[in-house]
């Protein structure tokens, strides 16, 4: 049998059902890889061991006493640096918040603890959630699990490091233009962002509101499925989540049996025929298709309109609300503060000193853009096309089920090999962006076959149809198990 920290939440639950391991048992075996490796990845801001194993014996009394909370009661998982835990700190990957202290907890997380999930840390991240490589964290960087000198992409890439390095069973990761899947793509774990509304934001610190949306990144597609039954639902502390039918797991169970017959997936040319994407990301993930289309979906190239303008619009819409989300980080009425100077310069120097310099690029490019004279020519305009983007989704999908791309153009590069060309950055959304801007779902799952760095591939479906996005990534996993 493999390590309890090795296996997936699935395998865990049947293990604890069958009384072969118990959830402290669990909880430690992760405790000791974290305490093992995570002095060279990083993974991990804090460990709360001690309320782990407390909260792990609890599980295993309930289950003693046959009062199973649910399928995930006793799991060990981590969340992520932006989301409260009421009594722990919570910064965000931020200096200007180190040493502030959730007042209460956020929904999904609270939802995690009603559901018995045990809480083992709060994961690294880049600030404010602005970056793509966790370097961008006040605290220094994350490590890729299997080669340190590379990154593991971001902003979750603690969470996506946890994951991989077998140091949780499961974790939380937030997603604001391909947060969760372009890290589940670099470490080769599965990462699932839901459908925008699906998920309350509340207790979740904004980075750009109307795009931001918590998802899980699992082992599998069962586990993603397992956490998302469980932290979905319309919640009346966040108006923007919706009162959809939620997703059930019965529904991936009832589907992932069939094979995909009948089951139409749109190729667009806008990423399949994009340059810059590297000879190994593209033959493996042609390869994952020639899966797919094994298992009887048929391949259908599509013309996707305004793909290629959706990393210009995201770069404008996120700074603008990025600017006024973080407008509240001013030094006065929570973390870092400069003390005995003017009101002015109290506000300067806190958030010159608070905030890192790619969170302070993105508010001055949102102030600049919201300001007199230019909101008209860029957040006006970056809106408008906006609806042409969710309208160019919408046709899509009047032919289509799913709409399949590489989830990234590159594997994980080097550490500090782009952390001075913000633009080289940005590019590594290319293929995710368009997803938050659209608010449709979408997972990553790994397809590499040639036990390279890992290459993961982007399912994205229609609004709130992540059985669909589920059910044939399932398939495809347990095809891609054969080989």
């Amino acid at each position: 049998m493999k390590p309890l920290n090795e296996i997936t939440i699935a395998e865990a639950r049947k293990l604890l059902d069958e009384g072969v391991a118990t959830s402290k048992e669990l909880t430690q075996a992760c405790l000791t890889q974290i305490q093992s490796l995570d002095g060279a990845l990083h993974a991990f801001l804090e460990v709360y061991a001690d309320d782990a194993l407390a909260a792990a014996d609890q599980s295993d009394q309930r289950r003693t006493d046959g009062n199973v909370l649910s399928k995930l009661d006793g799991i060990p998982v981590a969340i992520k640096d932006n989301m409260l835990l009421q009594g722990k700190a919570c910064t965000a990957g931020s200096k200007i918040l180190q040493g502030h202290i959730a007042a209460y907890n956020s929904t999904a997380v609270r939802k995690l603890m009603e559901a018995g999930a045990v809480i083992l840390g709060r994961t690294n991240m880049d600030e404010f959630a602005m970056g793509s490589s966790t370097e961008h964290s006040a605290y220094g960087p994350t490590k890729h699990p299997r080669d340190p000198e590379r990154v593991p992409g971001g902003s979750s890439g603690g969470s996506a490091v946890a994951v991989a390095a077998n140091m949780c069973l499961g974790a939380l990761g937030s997603d604001t233009g391909g947060s969760i899947r372009q890290p589940a793509s670099m470490c080769g774990i599965f990462g699932l962002k839901p459908t925008y509304g699906r998920v309350s934001r509340y207790g979740l610190m904004a980075m750009a509101s109307s795009l931001d949306q918590i998802g899980p990144m699992t082992k599998c597609v069962e586990d993603a499925a397992i956490i998302l039954d469980t932290i979905q639902g319309q919640d009346p502390s966040d108006q923007t989540t919706s009162d959809t039918e939620p997703f059930r797991i019965s529904k991936l169970e009832s589907r992932s049996s069939n094979d995909l017959k009948g089951l139409k997936i749109g190729l667009p040319k806008q990423a399949w025929q994009a340059g810059g994407i590297e000879s190994r990301v593209l033959e493996n993930t042609k390869a994952a298709l020639a899966e797919l289309e094994k298992a009887g979906a048929e391949m259908v190239e599509i013309d996707l309109p305004y793909a290629d303008e959706a990393l210009a619009v995201y770069y404008i819409l996120m700074p603008c609300e990025v600017s006024a989300n973080l407008a509240r980080f001013d030094g006065m009425r929570y973390g870092l503060r400069k003390q005995g100077l003017p009101l002015f310069e109290t506000y300067a120097q806190s958030r010159a000193e608070g905030f890192g310099d790619e969170v302070m690029r993105r508010i001055l490019l949102g102030t600049f853009a919201l300001s007199s004279g230019y909101i008209d020519a860029y957040y006006v305009c970056a809106k408008k096309v906006q609806a042409l983007i969710r309208q160019a989704y919408e046709r899509a999908f009047n032919e289509v089920d799913l709409i399949v791309t590489p989830t990234c153009p590159a594997t994980a590069f080097r550490l500090g090999e782009k952390l001075n060309d913000p633009l080289a950055m940005y590019l590594e959304d290319v293929f995710t962006v368009s997803v938050n801007v659209a608010g449709v779902p979408a997972i990553s799952m790994p397809c590499q076959e040639d036990g390279g760095m890992p290459v993961g591939l982007q399912l994205i479906g229609k609004w709130f149809d992540e059985a669909t996005v589920l059910s044939a990534a399932k398939v495809l996993e347990s095809e891609l198990a054969k080989q």
